[in-house]
């Protein structure tokens, strides 16, 4: 709607994940810097974690795109799988073909072949893991399983998972011990910074063809508090500032669109002041918060007596 009013080619803040929007954040480029580094030296689990809506999955993709021969990817995006279905998943996507209505026995034994004669003509197969704290105990112990794969130089599989928080929480309880063990790479992502957001919204307006000062300063200023620095909700709040200025007719993008956007946006509301508090002070304001509600209680029950 508003991509011919504001000169753009395609709408810059688009929720699917797109490479070719890709902002260079720093903790997303050690990440991949790291990944990069642990995947050539052959290390069997790396882990990647993130609060929801910092671009994992964008991350994945990235890796995916850059793996280069000899790597061989297998990409699961859904981690509700049970074992057996999990090790389906991983032949097909490593192009492994399996007898009709396989065995679980059989499927590991393709698998465990397979394996062995990829690394045989220096391939090297990668799995990589979405939204891995979902995946169930059983499946998780599966993947360590299929790590146990090995020659005398390298493991047969590399595994990256990537997930948000609950995925350390998980890997913390004592039946996880073993796997915990075998994670030699680990990477934490970042939510962006107030210049990393302005730099974000005039790099993503820039490559659907616009101005760079679309955003007016104090706009990405506002978004940057709104949102809390996470990507997701950063687009959120820019597509709808967008959708605002545009209705008004305005060139650029002002903060009383964004004022419009985060009242229409029920997830940024809280971002406003929240974030910029360190725990302890979080803490001293929910006792004043309730404090102030214990007050108003009182008051209104010497009303009503």
């Amino acid at each position: 709607m508003y991509c011919e009013h504001f000169g753009l080619d395609q709408r810059p803040f688009g929720l699917t994940p797109h490479l070719a929007f890709r902002y260079a954040e720093p903790s997303q480029v050690e990440a991949l810097t790291t990944l990069r580094v642990a995947l050539e030296q052959g290390e069997g689990f790396i882990k990647i974690v993130g609060e929801v809506g910092l671009g994992k999955t964008l991350l994945c993709r990235a890796l995916l795109d850059q793996l280069e021969a000899p790597f061989v990817t297998a990409w699961l995006p859904d981690p509700h799988l049970s074992p057996g279905t999990l090790r389906a998943a991983l032949a097909r996507d490593l192009g492994i073909e399996l007898p009709a209505r396989p065995t679980q026995q059989q499927v590991h034994e393709r698998l465990q072949a397979e394996l062995t004669a990829m690394a045989g003509r220096g391939r090297r197969p990668v799995l990589l893991i979405d939204e891995a704290q979902a995946l169930p105990a059983s499946t998780l112990e599966t993947v360590r399983l299929l790590t146990n794969l090995e020659t005398e130089r390298r493991k047969l599989l590399q595994v990256v998972l990537f997930g948000q928080p609950e995925l350390d929480r998980r890997l913390a309880m004592p039946q996880f011990r073993q796997l915990r063990q075998r994670i030699t790479y680990s990477c934490r992502l970042e939510a962006l910074d107030r210049t990393s957001v302005q730099d974000y919204l005039a790099h993503r307006i820039e490559r659907a063809g616009g101005r760079a000062e679309l955003f007016e300063m104090r706009a990405a200023s506002r978004i940057a508090r709104a949102s809390g620095g996470v990507p997701r909700l950063i687009n959120i709040l820019a597509d709808k500032a967008l959708l605002s200025a545009w209705g008004r007719g305005s060139p650029t993008v002002t903060p009383s669109d964004v004022r419009r956007a985060v009242a229409d946006t029920e997830e940024t509301a809280r971002n406003l002041w929240w974030p910029k508090l360190e725990p302890a002070a979080r803490v001293a304001a929910f006792s004043l918060v309730a404090f102030g509600a214990f007050l108003a209680l009182q008051m209104l029950g010497g009303g009503a007596g």
